[in-house]
């Protein structure tokens, strides 16, 4: 807090930037938000899974899907071979349909479905990635994974 008190005998007006208000303005906020970030900030309490890498165990019966998108354009792979999105909606619903049958049909005790393992290039547009996982839910595919390549130096841990 700066004053000029009694006489300096120098006339020039005072230059000096009262201060004073600002830090007043600034302590209110700081008390304002401090009590209302809580209440506007609502969650429910959850407990988050540990991320860890686990090494992907790879069956016969499991599809392999590659995905690039370069140009703006979306390109699945089955395996080594290019599929448009309605060949990789019906090929899913055929291997789907053929591993059931394989295991006794759809009310066979311990009926085990293949996974889908989805290997995507960093580059490539969320929306080919996910119109992916899409077709493959609509072709009847459970469970869908990510494949991905662990930072070099990591370890393989388990809890």
């Amino acid at each position: 807090m700066a004053m000029s008190v009694g006489d300096s005998g120098d006339d020039a007006p005072m230059s000096d930037i009262n201060t004073t208000p600002l830090v007043d303005v600034m302590l209110v906020l700081l008390i304002i938000f401090l009590i209302a970030v809580p209440v506007v900030i609502q969650s429910i309490d959850l407990s988050l899974p540990k991320v860890q890498f686990e090494p992907t165990t790879t069956k016969p019966e499991n599809v392999a899907l590659s995905i690039t998108g370069s140009g703006g354009q979306c390109q699945v792979y089955w395996g080594m071979t290019r599929v448009t999105s309605k060949e990789l909606l019906d090929r899913g619903v055929a291997k789907l349909k053929a591993e059931i049958d394989r295991q006794g049909g759809p009310t066979a005790a311990g009926l085990e479905l293949p996974e889908v393992h989805i290997r995507g290039d960093v580059n490539t547009p969320y929306r080919c990635i996910g119109g992916t996982i899409y077709t493959m839910q609509m072709a009847g595919f459970v469970k869908v994974g990510f494949i991905s390549e662990p930072e070099a130096g990591s370890s393989v841990t388990r809890m």
